[in-house]
């Protein structure tokens, strides 16, 4: 099963900014399958799977049981090591503008591009969690 994990710790000035800009108590997502997390993460780099302790606390973990898994995998492995995109996300999230390279990734944006949701590059971590959240609450 694929997992959307919200960062809302209180992390860096990065993490701070986004947390302001967008209003909302998150700052991050991950996609997590079989316990690794995956996502592009500026702190660390890109695109990346990273071992993360979800029951820290500082997480909000919603089931995505639609997600089809070998997508967000091969999405993966098309993806890995790709740069963080610091311009996307300015024109996409400051600037309420479409359009990507999709050479570069940022973390909302790569988890709704991995799990099939189109204009992945129009979502902040909070609206994407509010779209999972309203998909997950229709399926009951």
């Amino acid at each position: 099963m694929v997992r959307l994990a919200l960062y809302k710790g209180r992390g860096k000035l990065g993490n701070r900014i986004t947390r302001w800009w967008t209003g909302s108590i998150y700052s991050h997502c991950e996609l997590v399958v079989c316990g690794v997390c995956l996502s592009a993460s500026f702190m660390d780099g890109g695109v990346r799977a990273k071992q993360i302790d979800l029951d820290s606390g500082h997480w909000d973990v919603i089931p995505l049981p639609w997600a089809d898994v070998a997508q967000v995998l091969a999405f993966f492995e098309q993806t890995k090591g790709r740069a963080y995109d610091w311009l996307g996300l300015f024109r996409g999230q400051l600037f309420n503008r479409g359009g990507r390279d999709g050479s570069k990734y940022f973390c909302s944006e790569w988890c709704a591009e991995a799990i099939g949701i189109p204009a992945a590059e129009m979502y902040s971590p909070a609206r994407l969690g509010e779209l999972v959240g309203f998909v997950r609450d229709r399926g009951r």
